[in-house]
């Protein structure tokens, strides 16, 4: 399975990415050896995710979500917390 996500940045930005293992990604940018956009914004946190049979559908569904306004994946996120959390 593959894993979209949006994390929550030490500034309150969002970064959206995808990974084979979620919990390692997000260690992965705490410990300043993920995305060069998290690095100068630890500690991040994890608020949104979602699951993907193959690795084309996540990439794509990644790219969408980075498309979006801010405001966008808020509400994105915010009905995520509302169904899942």
């Amino acid at each position: 399975m593959y894993y979209v996500y949006v994390i929550r940045c030490k500034d309150a930005t969002l970064y959206t990415g995808y990974a084979v293992n979620v919990n390692e990604r997000i260690k992965k940018h705490n410990e300043g050896t993920g995305a060069r956009y998290t690095r100068g914004r630890t500690p991040v946190e994890l608020v949104y995710v979602e699951e993907w049979k193959d690795k084309s559908s996540a990439m794509r569904r990644e790219i969408e979500i980075k498309r979006y306004s801010k405001s966008k994946k808020e509400q994105l996120i915010e009905g995520w917390k509302n169904e899942y959390v």
